[in-house]
């Protein structure tokens, strides 16, 4: 499904997800327990990537934000910035006791055991806004924000 603002994978139960995270095929993540975890573009990173503590990033920045939702293992861990051009995959341990939904955008998928995340860039839009409030110009203006 494609996501203009994130893709997230959420527990679906009270029990924690368990997620192994790789990237480019490479294991760099064994296992993150806790709420799930969310892969969020530039344009999407001030919604649910913010309101979970990940970081702003610039509409123009070649980065995705890589951000875990209330972990509880490895307690340190709160996300990372991946390049753009990398692709992302989970595969959820354990996934028929603790079940995990992946959405992207608003589209939900239940019960998901393996989810691959990659940046498109054979599809464009155009993105409207008003000249006098920027959307760039509102993302940078909050990251000073106190």
């Amino acid at each position: 499904s494609p996501a203009i603002n994130e893709v997230s994978l959420l527990r679906e139960t009270r029990q924690a997800a368990r997620i192994e995270i790789s990237i480019d095929g490479k294991v760099r993540l064994a296992e993150l327990a806790g709420d799930g975890v969310l892969v969020a573009t530039p344009a999407g990173s001030t919604a649910y990537n913010l309101s979970a503590r990940g970081p702003i990033l610039p509409l123009d920045c070649d980065l995705l934000a890589l951000t875990a939702l209330s972990p509880f293992r490895p307690r340190r861990w709160h996300g990372a910035l991946v390049n753009n051009r990398s692709v992302i995959e989970f595969r959820m341990l354990e996934a028929d006791r603790r079940p995990v939904s992946a959405v992207a955008d608003q589209v939900e998928v239940r019960d998901v055991h393996h989810v691959k995340v990659r940046t498109d860039n054979s599809h464009r839009f155009e993105l409207l806004f008003d000249p006098d409030y920027a959307l760039d110009e509102r993302m940078v203006m909050e990251q000073f924000l106190g």
